[in-house]
């Protein structure tokens, strides 16, 4: 599956996700231009699991963990990681970005984005792979789409084996079989050897769940409320 549109329009520019979008797009052109060595960049600017956990073995410091768990947000490992991430939050992400407004929206982001990075680090502890990609991010806003627009419906682009399909499909439909694929994909790559590279699914769980616990968090705080046919804004 693969999202074309949603359903609900939102109320204002969203110039963080565009600049998010904008950002990842100029790393990425860089990293392109790095050729051979791109290896040696993202060993320097990438987040490394094992870093958070054994930072006096690595001789690595807190705060440059922490600054590789940023950066690496804003880092992409080809094409098609990049095309699939910055669409799913061009999708998403300009109505709960709607919700918060532009600054509480991007430390949001930033926040759910770190949370995916510790949810990947704890389940491989010992990984010296480079972690990158806006997807634990871009998770979280998923997780507070499904909290803040259940009524809302996807346009998205449906495979069948050899056929596909467009179909409108009720927003939580979609972003739950998205969570389910990622949770058992994620447990089988518990199977694979550690510290093979692959895709972070647990990143992906994390930021999910962390995007849902503190989208109902700020409702119950009544940060956000309902407004007339569900619409929700920033208190």
């Amino acid at each position: 599956m693969f999202p074309l549109r949603d359903t609900i329009p939102s109320r204002r520019r969203p110039v963080v996700t565009t600049g998010i979008v904008v950002v990842c797009g100029l790393v990425f052109l860089y990293e392109l231009l790095l050729g051979e060595q791109l290896a040696s960049f993202f060993g320097r600017w990438a987040f490394h699991p094992a870093h958070l956990f054994y930072p006096s073995y690595f001789d690595t410091s807190f705060l440059a963990t922490l600054r590789a768990a940023v950066v690496s947000m804003f880092l992409h490992g080809g094409w098609l990681h990049i095309i699939g991430n910055m669409w799913f939050l061009w999708v998403f992400g300009d109505n709960v970005e709607d919700v918060l407004g532009h600054g509480a929206f991007f430390v949001f982001y930033l926040t759910c984005g770190l949370a995916a990075t510790v949810a990947q680090a704890i389940v491989d502890p010992r990984s010296t792979v480079p972690m990158v990609g806006a997807s634990g991010a871009i998770a979280g806003v998923l997780g507070a789409y499904l909290v803040w627009f259940p009524w809302s419906r996807v346009k998205t682009f449906v495979f069948l084996g050899f056929f596909f399909t467009v179909a409108e499909l009720p927003a939580p439909l979609f972003l739950i079989m998205w969570f389910v694929i990622q949770f058992f994909s994620g447990t089988l790559s518990l199977a694979a050897a550690k510290g093979a590279g692959g895709v972070a699914f647990f990143a992906h769980i994390g930021g999910f769940v962390a995007g849902m616990a503190a989208a109902v968090w700020l409702r119950r705080r009544g940060l956000v409320r309902p407004r007339p046919r569900g619409v929700i804004f920033w208190e």
